[in-house]
């Protein structure tokens, strides 16, 4: 007996002495006790993995169970016992045990894993418990594999946001669990900042948690008095259908609110709905609805319906702020976006946004909507069809002043395209190309039906008197001939006609008054037109003279074109587009009847234009003496980006034949795009009859032109430096002229730090306007200039703000601070706008967790109390 133990251990240690060990066996034929000591492991140059791949022939385990052990192994057959030490692991169907220490005793069918000390002391290898989707970790499981129940000690587990610890845990099967002393927090330290002490709990993995008494503890400071007597915490991956818990607070004009108080409905995968309500203790009301829908490769959006019921002030009083009105106002928003994939050849999008004039200013709760004045809406639809010229497109559109209550609508729009076609290029040319070779041709049908009214206005409106319609087709043609080797010349001819459901006819009556008549049925307008115009590119270059010099070349670009554009005259009776009246001094007057008409007229008179134009480009060549190491020795420096000059001369015309000179230009200086302009007016201006004349004004004054219109506007954005010591990115230089404040980033939270300690970033743009057409009176001059900025006081702390100054009104615009404060699990917030009549403030400390969202205390100033300051 002694023998075959010795030949056995000699064959254990033989086969340990290779990478691994692997063996089937059966608990009911273990032959002896087996031991195999850390030393075995030790005398090898790497260390070894070894493997069971246990089978068992019981009922109670029906597949293998595969286990390892990196620092050695324990066999004990007599006892039905293995032990594996050093990141041990054991996998069993779907389920996976990994610790410092594993013990298997399969005739009970049991596993109890726990960690185990190193040489500091500190316990390392902690079971990592995972069946299926779920996984937690403890201190120490004890787990049957026929029951798939088990005892687990210090057990940590992340519910959807969630995390759990157990002082003591029983698992009744693979996803239920009791404890006793147990935490439930949404922090993710080990030692969580602030949690919920369950006395007891019942977890359900992916589905909810549900506990006994509990009470909060912040920073192992017990708060008992904030005790619930039971706790349910929905931890589905699903969303699910649920009340939705208000926000209370309070205004001056409508008094005490819930508001969004209401029920979330999980319709389906595809698309959910909210029913929410509003409540005043003055007995304002409001109801909303909103949804989103997504269907993944095809579209995807929202909906938002809400109408209001409010009453401000206070019953019985007149005049004054506390005058009482009672309004009834809605709002109607829906986006929509289909999925580049879902069709390559059709398209159909929406994006509306409809209200009441009135509701952004008594409802509103963003700042961008109270500021903004208008509202866009459109829906539209394309249509293209593969190898072939056409296509087809349709929308919807509205477009809302709040201010005043205007509203253009315009339903439906279509448009029916053909893209250019040249229908006699040669298939094999030989020689060059011909004129007719280029000889191309496009054509589009558009159709249009509008109103321009005020919004209670617009039920009551006509579709024959008040709506604008009718059907326009374009067919221009063209051609490109090349002469002089560098001179280009592009002929055209444009036809259009215009489709009309009515015309007008008008007669001056007795008092000097024009009456117009509508009169319905078809009728069409016309005009065409013929322009030739040639381009082409000239270059002018300065090299220095000083061959050292670190200036290597000036090259100028110009691109001037001249243009010639010819129209008869269609007021001609012999084109029956015009009629006419005799005035009240008996002068024959001229109209068109169709001067109504939602694609305009034919114009009167002849036209005979000479347009102008000449685009200037001027760049510079350096040496790049920064930059030795790089391929180019040499960079370019724009000096001017544009400077064009443009303007028309009218052959035809009896008096003032020529256009004022616009003028654009764009340059960069010191990384500052700077944009400026002008208009200049080379006719003299009569103030005795209030109008320009046909004599030059140098003739008059001496002076050649003058400014009716000029524009400068510029902007800058410094950022700190990193730790590299280069500057941070200003490639948003560029998009900081003309910005309007309602837009601004920093409105929002903004939860993004850069990698260094203390960051910071500071814009401004300024925008100069100035107009003056008639010179009796004063010149109309705007100067604004807004500025943003934040900073990191450290890695998380975070202050931003934005305002503006109107220069010419020496007054401040909207301007708003937020500092933001990271407290890990928790978030502070406190945005704030010191004055104005938007004056409010917002102090908020609430939990990071979206599922604790209404874990929060808030103290708020709502701008709708301007009036409590």
């Amino acid at each position: 007996m002694k023998k075959n133990r010795f030949i056995l251990s000699l064959l254990t240690c033989l086969l340990l002495s290779s990478t691994a060990v692997q063996a089937k066996w059966s608990n009911r034929n273990i032959p002896s006790h087996l031991f195999l000591s850390d030393t075995l492991e030790a005398v090898q140059d790497t260390m070894t993995l070894a493997k069971d791949t246990i089978e068992n022939k019981s009922n109670s385990i029906d597949a293998q169970i595969i286990s390892t052990g990196k620092d050695s192994i324990v066999v004990m057959p007599s006892e039905g016992k293995t032990i594996y030490y050093g990141d041990a692991s054991v996998t069993y169907k779907d389920l996976s045990l990994k610790a410092a220490y594993i013990e298997m005793t399969m005739d009970s069918s049991e596993i109890f894993a726990k960690g185990m000390p190193d040489s500091t002391g500190t316990i390392i290898g902690k079971p990592i418990f995972k069946q299926g989707p779920d996984e937690f970790d403890a201190d120490q499981i004890r787990y049957n594999f026929n029951t798939k129940k088990g005892i687990v000690t210090g057990v940590v587990t992340e519910q959807q946001g969630g995390n759990v610890q157990g002082g003591k845990a029983k698992m009744l099967n693979d996803s239920i669990f009791c404890m006793v002393n147990g935490k439930y927090s949404t922090c993710d330290h080990e030692h969580p900042h602030f949690y919920l002490q369950l006395t007891k709990a019942k977890v359900v993995a992916n589905k909810k948690i549900i506990s006994g008494p509990a009470y909060m503890v912040v920073e192992d400071v017990p708060l008992k008095f904030l005790f619930l007597p039971f706790g349910y915490f929905p931890n589905q991956k699903t969303y699910s259908s649920g009340i939705l818990i208000p926000s209370y607070g309070e205004e001056q004009n409508r008094g005490f609110f819930l508001r969004d108080l209401g029920y979330y409905w999980a319709a389906s995968p595809y698309f959910d709905f909210q029913a929410l309500t509003d409540i005043y203790s003055n007995g304002s009301w409001g109801i909303k609805g909103k949804s989103t829908y997504k269907k993944r490769y095809s579209f995807n959006g929202n909906f938002d319906v809400q109408y209001y019921n409010n009453k401000f002030g206070e019953q019985g009083i007149t005049t004054g702020s506390k005058s009482y009105r009672e309004e009834k106002q809605f709002s109607i928003r829906w986006n929509h976006s289909q999925d580049a994939k879902a069709n390559p050849t059709q398209t159909f999008s929406a994006s509306v946004n409809l209200s009441s004039t009135s509701f952004n200013q008594d409802n509103a709760t963003d700042y961008n909507d109270y500021l903004s004045g208008t509202q866009n809406s459109s829906i539209s639809y394309s249509k293209n069809w593969p190898s072939s010229p056409f296509s087809l497109s349709s929308s919807l559109s509205a477009s809302q002043n709040t201010r005043d209550s205007t509203i253009s609508l315009s339903l439906p729009n279509v448009s029916f395209n053909m893209s250019r076609v040249r229908p006699f290029k040669r298939e094999n040319m030989v020689g060059g190309a011909k004129w007719y070779d280029n000889l191309s041709l496009s054509y589009s049908l558009d159709m249009k039906n509008s109103i321009n009214t005020k919004q209670d206005q617009l039920m009551n409106s006509s579709l024959s008197k008040d709506w604008r319609n009718g059907v326009k087709h374009t067919i221009p043609v063209s051609t490109s001939i090349r002469f002089l080797k560098y001179i280009t010349a592009t002929p055209s001819i444009s036809y259009n006609e215009r489709w009309y459901m009515y015309s007008t006819e008008q007669q001056m009556l007795d008092n000097g008054t024009i009456e117009k008549d509508t009169i319905n049925g078809f009728t069409r307008d016309f005009d065409y037109s013929f322009s030739i115009g040639t381009s082409t590119t000239l270059y002018g270059m300065y090299q220095p003279i000083n061959k050292n010099s670190k200036i290597k070349g000036i090259r100028h670009v110009m691109r001037p074109s001249l243009s010639f554009s010819y129209r008869p005259d269609f007021s001609d009776p012999k084109y029956g587009l015009y009629g006419s009246y005799i005035n009240n001094k008996g002068v024959e007057t001229r109209y068109s009847y169709h001067s109504d008409g939602v694609y305009g007229y034919a114009g009167s008179g002849k036209s005979g234009s000479l347009n102008f134009s000449l685009d200037n480009n001027i760049e510079m060549k350096v040496l790049n003496s920064k930059d030795t190491t790089s391929n180019e020795p040499f960079k370019k420096i724009a000096l001017l980006d544009q400077l064009s000059f443009s303007t028309s001369y009218n052959l035809m015309a009896d008096s003032l034949n020529l256009s004022p000179i616009q003028v654009r230009g764009r340059t960069k200086v010191a990384g500052v795009n700077i944009n400026f302009g002008t208009t200049l007016d080379p006719y003299y201006f009569d103030e005795n009859a209030g109008t320009k004349v046909n004599t030059f004004l140098v003739k008059e004054t001496g002076n050649l032109v003058r400014v009716t219109n000029a524009n400068l506007s510029f902007g800058m954005n410094f950022n700190s430096k990193k730790k590299d010591g280069k500057g941070g990115d200003d490639k948003n230089n560029e998009n900081q002229n003309n910005q309007n404040p309602a837009n601004d980033p920093y409105m929002n939270l903004v939860h993004q730090y850069a990698d260094f300690d203390i960051p910071w970033n500071f814009s401004f743009d300024y925008s100069f306007n100035y107009s003056n057409t008639d010179p009796r009176r004063d010149a109309n001059i705007t100067q604004t200039l807004n500025f943003r900025g934040d900073f990191n006081l450290t890695k998380k702390w975070k202050v931003s703000f934005t305002s503006g100054y109107d220069i010419q009104k020496r007054e401040v615009t909207f301007t708003s601070f937020h500092i933001y404060r990271n407290l890990h699990c928790f978030q502070m917030s406190f945005d704030m706008v010191p004055f104005g009549y938007r004056q409010s403030y917002t102090f908020t400390i609430q939990a990071s967790a979206s599922m604790l969202k209404d874990l929060k205390i808030t103290k708020r100033q709502s701008f709708y109390d301007n009036q409590s300051f």
